[in-house]
């Protein structure tokens, strides 16, 4: 049988090309779709595996980008298995200086964009007997936080939407599982997190550091793999901790790790 096929938007860099690097090494075909051409150059140029592998410029927010590039992926690969909804953007402004034009473009992407790529592809993968669909929330759809009104928002919207989806395309022998990263020492992380602010989160964080782009990778292809094949319709933060510990009283742990 010919090898299964994951798409994963935002692969040209990140937590994408990590989760597109995670399903290669066990032997999986991938459609890599972003925004960014010279990003996903790049990153098929780090994979190193042309026969195997299919770089789509996507807009996951037009319908007629997302239809183009679905229907391109299935018709190289002849299936589709799995699909990772990776793509994100974030605007961090206080609530009252969030722009109608900011609000609208995150939602687009975050929200919309994930509802358009399971409408193209949830047909194709049903048609080969189901697969698995893994959306990429965030622990701040789970919690509030500064500076995040459209980001959080629409990752919190993200994750009922994954209920949502897990319900009603369970009976096409669809699963639909979310991932909700902490703090990831991404590239954007570590342009914008100054020392004060990793420190922050540092202390707020059991674990006491920011994941790895890795970390988040293994997770998300576990849920898209058979060995979660009784798993849907849920949300796994994969963030040291943090969402399950309110302030986390950092004097303490740290008192605690000088007995």
């Amino acid at each position: 049988m010919a090898s299964p096929v994951a798409l994963v938007t935002g692969a040209g860099r990140g937590i994408g090309l990590a989760t597109a690097k995670r399903f290669r090494a066990e032997g999986w075909r991938v459609a890599l779709l972003d925004i960014d051409a010279a990003l996903l150059d790049d990153a098929m140029a780090r994979l190193a595996a042309p026969e195997e592998t299919l770089a789509l410029a996507c807009d996951v927010a037009d319908p007629a980008s997302v239809t183009a590039s679905v229907q391109a992926a299935a018709r190289h690969f002849g299936r589709i298995d799995a699909l990772v909804n990776n793509a994100g953007t974030a605007v961090f402004k206080p609530i009252l200086e969030t722009t109608l034009e900011e609000w609208n473009r995150v939602l687009a992407v975050n929200l919309t964009g994930p509802f358009l790529m399971v409408h193209a592809a949830a047909p194709i993968m049903a048609e080969g007997g189901g697969g698995a669909v893994v959306n990429i929330t965030s622990i701040s759809g789970l919690r509030a936080s500064t500076l995040r009104v459209a980001y959080g928002t629409s990752k919190a919207a993200l994750a009922h939407l994954t209920k949502q989806q897990a319900a009603e395309l369970a009976s096409l022998g669809i699963r639909v599982n979310a991932v909700a990263p902490g703090p990831v020492d991404t590239a954007m992380a570590k342009a914008v997190h100054t020392p004060e602010i990793r420190r922050d989160y540092h202390d707020t964080i059991p674990l006491n550091r920011y994941g790895l782009e890795e970390e988040l990778a293994e997770a998300i292809f576990f849920l898209a793999s058979d060995k979660a094949s009784y798993i849907t319709g849920q949300v796994l933060a994969v963030d040291g901790g943090f969402q399950g510990t309110g302030i986390g009283l950092p004097t303490l742990r740290a008192a605690r790790r000088n007995l």
